[in-house]
């Protein structure tokens, strides 16, 4: 007499694994394709290696002295970090409640704030840098104008998604009883998101800093100037203090920020 568990295992047919080796041929065909067409090389990354070495050997020690140079730019970068995440988070406040499609129900308002949302998204902050540098010169103006649109971008797109996540069954209650609009979102609407919005704010604050260093490689004030400086003269000592510098500053934040979101969420 057969085992009945036996019949059910040959029953059972090995699955068919096709699909999986043409997925892994792609992606390897893709990563091929794309190298040759970039000129990326594994060879010339092993012989430039050595090269590597020699740059990270005149970064060591550190010139300590720049410290004082540099601090004040440092402090500059926060400050451009904090402004331009202010105003972009309050700018993304109206713009996420337009592209939220459980709060705005007209396509005409609907649709044209997720177009301006995808738009500012698409154009990368260094360029956003680059032409505010063209028009209003060198300086932190154009790095904070640069930020704030960075900020409005990538917070809208999380408010949104978020306001579009929250529990209707509030909304629904304050419908039934006659509320506005206004009362709808701000009793409805606000308490659900206040705490990520506040978390996705304080994210966008420690990308900022990060990125501010790096926008005064386009004469975006900040640090980015000074690094762009020593780079250029070759003082790799004093690069490397100014990357510790920053290395620093951005734990700290990372830091303070974590614990508020732990607070928070």
């Amino acid at each position: 007499m057969s085992n009945p568990g036996t019949k059910a295992a040959a029953a059972m047919k090995k699955p068919d694994r096709t699909k999986t080796y043409i997925t892994y041929i792609f992606i390897i065909l893709l990563v091929w394709a794309s190298a040759a067409k970039t000129d990326a090389s594994l060879i010339k990354l092993i012989t430039g290696t050595p090269e590597m070495g020699k740059l990270l050997v005149e970064m060591v020690p550190p010139d300590w002295g720049y410290l004082d140079v540099v601090w004040k730019p440092m402090m500059e970068t926060v400050q451009m970090a904090v402004i331009g995440t202010t105003f972009g988070a309050l700018l993304a406040i109206p713009i996420a409640l337009f592209a939220a499609g459980n709060v705005t129900k007209s396509r005409f308002l609907l649709y044209p704030a997720r177009f301006i949302l995808n738009l500012v998204r698409t154009i990368p902050d260094l360029l956003f840098a680059a032409v505010f540098v063209a028009i209003f010169g060198i300086g932190p103006v154009a790095g904070v104008l640069a930020l704030v649109f960075f900020s409005f971008g990538l917070i809208s797109k999380l408010l949104y998604e978020s306001i579009e996540a929250v529990d209707p069954g509030p909304m629904e209650a304050m419908t039934a009883v006659g509320a506005s609009k206004l009362q709808w979102i701000h009793f409805g609407v606000v308490p659900q998101v206040l705490a990520q919005f506040t978390a996705y704010t304080l994210y966008t604050f420690e990308v900022n800093v990060r990125a501010a260093a790096v926008l005064g490689l386009v004469g975006a004030g900040g640090i980015g100037l000074y690094l762009d400086r020593v780079l250029n003269q070759l003082r790799y000592d004093r690069a490397s203090m100014i990357i510790l510098l920053t290395l620093v500053v951005v734990l700290i934040i990372d830091y303070a920020s974590t614990k508020i979101r732990e607070k928070l969420l």
